[in-house]
């Protein structure tokens, strides 16, 4: 019940504004989330919890509606290295920085209803 994306093209620092708010929630509410963030690292998150939710239901046929995302983190990939001419023959290095995103999932078991006693309202007469 796990999904990760390597070598995306977005900044690690970027990748984690996204992750860092759908952490520990439910995978419904992750996705209302996600959809209403207008930046590229809530496009990209989104398409690898929706990777994960059909991980968990294919591989483990798990309900939907009892996951959650129980670990999500932004790990730094590889650096792309470019070169920037200059003037008088100088060259500017550029970084162009990378990032891994795992989100597993868990199941959260449904909570149970706390059962009223019978006896207290049968003994008021």
């Amino acid at each position: 019940m796990k999904a990760i994306l390597r070598h995306v093209r977005i900044p690690p620092r970027k990748a984690r504004l996204a992750v860092d708010l759908v952490r520990g929630k439910h995978v419904g509410e992750a996705i209302t989330i996600l959809n209403q963030l207008p930046n590229k690292s809530a496009r990209i998150t989104l398409k690898v919890l929706q990777s994960a939710i059909a991980n968990a239901v294919h591989n483990n046929q798990m309900d939907p509606r009892l996951l959650y995302v129980e670990r999500a983190y932004v790990d730094e990939g590889s650096r792309w290295k470019r070169i920037l001419p200059k003037d008088r023959g100088r060259a500017f290095r550029i970084l162009k920085r990378t990032s891994h995103i795992t989100i597993e999932l868990g199941v959260a078991l449904p909570k149970a209803r706390p059962q009223r006693s019978a006896s207290k309202s049968e003994g008021s007469n």
